[in-house]
């Protein structure tokens, strides 16, 4: 019996309204964003839709996995599969609009071995189990190709068992779910989307300096990313050319929108705009979903006009990019997540304080919309940059009482770090970086001491318990998730 794609299953769910559907999402998010800052939507805006609409999505084969049903095994002994794989099937097309589902069935290892030789431009493989014994799951895990093997309950839970745990074991790329909650599932299919937006990105690094904060060639061989280097004359020169009425409407939607500007000049904040509009100008003609600046290296060596922070803090809050000190790894990590989970990730140079169990996310920039563009905004203020006093940047109020996920990743070690903390205070302190939220750490502090010299100083925080999304998303990667806490 060949394991031919499954067509009757297919045809009746497919649709070509996908283009319009995620126009449409992003201009309600652009538009969200600039109701914000109380701006009017603009060409800058309508260019970043084009960028974003223009993803391909990823093609999963969808293998539905089990034996003959006249075999007595689990579920039982004449199961309605096909009844079960046309259910499925219709509920993950209805809740994935961003994946396109090559449906399959495969009943033993060799029809599993002759999918994967006939797949061709087939990004990753998701394994439903619900049937047992069939060979099949351990075949296409151990495939090399991106996996993730899911067990519908009490039907294929004691192969999903041993090919999961063998497969991670030995270093496949494969993540699992197990779980009665369909959105569990969901959630982790949409990490084939967020992988193949990763892919087709492009991460612009403004910096003079022949070494880099992260190797290139190691992103975009993990995560597919390129790297566009650029020099500080490229973005001085974007600079020069920005609109310097529209620098004045931004510098006022910034003030008006604050809760108080404290050091910085009006002049100081136009600079920023400015700014923000060159590191605009600098993605769009690289095509580029985010970008990193040697700010400190290049602002103190008189190569820049202006500190970007208060740039970054737009393009995060816009759902985008914009990450400091030309920090590679960061910016994939950031990158990341807002394509995992639609929320912006925030650097930080963490303060650790044991008698309050506590670590302190440390930085001048922050996004206030931390819930993504089209979330509720948290109050913020201007303030000079700390260590010199000098430029315009960002003190974040952060939402207190919430559970943050925090990591970094590192394709050279195949890596991810991560630890989760809850968030109870802004610490008001004139020392060090302006924004400063304080969170208690879930698990052990002691043991978060243990890390530092291997990973660095940065990490990135994100709101919202999103570890299982990220070990999903680091399995399908075939990188190991380390927790730090």
């Amino acid at each position: 019996m060949s394991s031919l794609p499954d067509k009757a299953l297919f045809k009746v769910f497919t649709g070509a309204a996908d283009v319009s559907r995620r126009r449409f999402l992003f201009g309600c998010a652009a538009c969200t964003a600039c109701a914000g800052l109380g701006l009017k939507p603009h060409s800058m805006m309508a260019q970043d839709a084009g960028i974003a609409s223009n993803f391909k999505k990823p093609r999963i084969r969808l293998v539905f996995t089990h034996i003959d049903p006249k075999t007595p095994t689990w579920p039982y002994q004449g199961f309605d599969y096909k009844g079960r794989k046309k259910e499925l099937t219709q509920r993950l097309l209805t809740a994935c609009p961003g994946v396109d589902f090559l449906p399959a069935t495969v009943l033993n290892e060799a029809q599993a071995k002759e999918l994967i030789q006939k797949d061709r431009g087939v990004d990753g493989y998701l394994v439903y189990m619900v049937g047992i014994w069939s060979g099949g799951p351990r075949t296409i895990a151990f495939s090399g190709n991106p996996t993730l093997l899911v067990d519908d309950p009490y039907a294929g839970s004691g192969e999903f068992l041993i090919v999961n745990a063998e497969a991670r074991r030995q270093g496949m790329k494969v993540a699992g779910v197990s779980s009665s909650r369909f959105e569990d599932v969901v959630q982790a299919v949409r990490a084939f989307e967020a992988l193949k937006k990763l892919q087709q990105s492009v991460i612009v690094d403004v910096t003079d300096s022949s070494r880099l904060w992260g190797d290139p060639q190691e992103i975009r061989k993990v995560f597919g990313a390129r790297i566009q280097k650029v020099s500080s004359a490229e973005l001085n020169r974007a600079y020069q050319k920005s609109d310097a009425s529209q620098a004045r409407r931004q510098a006022e939607a910034w003030m008006g929108n604050a809760e108080k500007v404290v050091e910085p000049s009006r002049e100081e904040i136009e600079k920023s705009a400015l700014m923000y509009q060159a590191l605009q100008a600098v993605m769009n003609q690289h095509q580029a979903q985010a970008i990193a600046v040697d700010c400190l290296g290049l602002f103190y060596a008189g190569k820049l006009p202006a500190y970007p922070c208060l740039g970054f803090f737009q393009l995060n809050n816009d759902g985008r990019v914009g990450a400091c000190e030309g920090d590679l790894p960061s910016a994939v990590s950031m990158l990341l997540l807002t394509y995992l989970v639609g929320r912006p990730g925030m650097i930080s140079d963490p303060v650790l304080d044991t008698s309050k169990n506590q670590i302190i996310y440390a930085h001048c920039v922050a996004p206030n919309k931390v819930y993504g563009p089209s979330g509720p905004a948290n109050p913020y203020q201007i303030r000079s940059h700390s260590e010199d006093r000098k430029g315009a940047a960002v003190r974040s109020l952060l939402p207190v009482g919430e559970m943050t996920t925090t990591l970094e990743v590192d394709p050279v070690k195949k890596a991810v770090i991560l630890h989760q903390a809850k968030a109870v205070e802004n610490i008001d302190e004139d020392k060090a970086c302006r924004t400063k939220l304080a969170a208690e750490v879930k698990g052990d502090i002691q043991k978060l001491m243990g890390e530092w010299d291997r990973w660095g100083w940065h990490r990135v925080t994100c709101y919202g318990d999103h570890r299982q999304a990220v070990e999903t998303a680091a399995g399908l990667l075939g990188l190991k998730v380390i927790m730090e806490a």
